[in-house]
């Protein structure tokens, strides 16, 4: 009896240490991979205001179009950390290597697609004939890039799989450097305009790309890995993804649902909008860091056939889950003053903005414990159970946020109906962790 509290105290240091080691670094990583685009808005902006709004357009349908694919990395990391919990780092290689040759095929299938329909997917998004011609260069340029962006995301599935999210934070912070860079160089060295970002970043990401492939490649020489695309491989890991892509879709649906109720409340409802989402978004990184952690260490216990190890990991990252997000709704609160004056003046929109702020505040340690769950079911393989989910979360969702604007509440009323979605997320993944359904040991699932 004397000795339970002890073993505890070490088991909870062992978790914690666990969590920050890989959860850490994959911040790092999660917080990079946006300054991309703020890097490239602020070095084209100086060419004038069309170029900036069709790089804004070009960027939002590269955006989209990779956020589909993000399953390659969710799925990836899953399966690798099953086979390193099993102890087989061989098998672990050569599923990280069918996540990968199905992001280049995956990949060259959008670049078939965009290509030719660049124009037309411009104006689909509504570009004005200025923007529309810088938009769809950039965009035609760009999607050379997708098929490394999308190795980028799978060969990051293989190391985290690994327990390794140094080397993604490290590939990150020097893509980012090299991205800027050669903007520069390129925008205003060369003279090439928004077709020299376009090349910069293309040739920044195909960088990011070869570097994780040799580090792959050496793992799986060291280990005796077959490099050769295996069919059997490549689809078992497309269909372990789909139910991700029916997940990931379903969640874009709601912010775009929510987008465009946003903007049929007025132009300040959806300015303050655009400035609470990207505050959600941001806070979103810092609690995605722990879920990555989790699919990483929930992968490595079930396939170490640990039932007991993998649930209390969930325990602990729980816990981490609910303190991380009391401490960034309290930022959230404290902050709101200085917050709002960073992107608007205007008195109206900060007026919409500020209790949605503090909706968004009171929400975050529900949202930490949400991101946790969904890691660690990830990490466990349960990829169908997320994909209902999120379909039941979004029917939910979708009548709450369209009666908004008949009912009257504004943007408040809307972030409501936000936090009603995550609250939806919650009961579904706590049921789902609750009755150990998810616990499935072994190498595969």
């Amino acid at each position: 009896m004397t000795q339970a509290p002890v073993r505890t105290r070490t088991d909870r240091r062992r978790h914690d240490r666990e969590i920050v080691a890989l959860a850490v670094p994959a911040f790092g990583a999660l917080v990079a991979e946006p300054l991309f685009v703020m890097a490239d808005s602020a070095i084209v902006g100086h060419l004038g205001t069309a170029q900036l709004a069709g790089l804004g357009i070009a960027s939002a349908l590269l955006t989209t179009a990779v956020s589909v694919f993000v399953f390659l990395a969710y799925a990836t990391t899953a399966a690798v950390s099953r086979r390193v919990g099993a102890g087989d780092l061989q098998a672990a290689i050569r599923q990280g290597m069918d996540g990968i040759w199905l992001a280049l095929l995956l990949g060259a299938a959008v670049i078939a697609v965009v290509l030719p329909t660049a124009p037309s997917l411009v104006e689909l998004f509504g570009a004005s004939d200025t923007a529309a011609p810088y938009a769809t260069t950039y965009l035609r340029i760009s999607a050379l890039g997708i098929p490394a962006m999308l190795v980028v995301l799978a060969s990051t599935g293989v190391l985290r799989g690994l327990q390794n999210t140094r080397t993604p934070l490290y590939v990150a912070v020097a893509g980012f450097i090299a991205n800027a860079v050669l903007n520069v160089v390129l925008v205003y060295g060369a003279g090439l305009g928004i077709a020299g970002s376009a090349w910069g970043t293309v040739i920044a990401q195909c960088g990011m790309a070869a570097v994780y492939l040799w580090v792959v490649i050496r793992g799986a020489r060291r280990h005796g890995a077959s490099l050769r695309p295996d069919l059997a491989g490549i689809r078992a890991s497309a269909q372990a993804g789909m139910p991700l892509l029916v997940r990931t879709l379903s969640l874009r649906a709601i912010l775009m649902i929510a987008t465009a109720v946003a903007a049929r409340l007025g132009d300040a409802d959806i300015a303050a909008h655009q400035i609470v989402l990207s505050l959600w978004s941001l806070l979103a990184f810092a609690l995605d860091a722990i879920a990555i952690a989790g699919q990483a260490i929930i992968g490595r216990y079930l396939g170490a056939d640990d039932a007991q190890g993998a649930r209390d990991a969930c325990r602990r990252m729980v816990e981490w889950g609910v303190a991380v997000g009391v401490v960034l709704g309290l930022i959230v609160v404290l902050s709101r003053p200085a917050f709002l004056p960073l992107f608007t003046s205007d008195s109206t929109v900060k007026d919409a903005a500020l209790p949605a702020l503090v909706i968004v505040a009171v929400a975050q340690p529900i949202c930490g414990v949400v991101y946790v769950l969904d890691g660690v079911l990830m990490g466990a393989g349960d990829g169908p159970y997320l994909a209902w989910a999120m379909l039941l979360t979004l029917a939910v969702f979708t009548p709450a946020a369209l009666l908004v604007p008949t009912f009257g509440g504004g943007l408040t009323a809307l972030w409501a109906a936000m936090t009603l979605m995550m609250a939806m997320r919650l009961v579904t993944l706590w049921l789902r962790t609750r009755s150990g359904r998810w616990i499935v040991t072994g190498a595969t699932r």
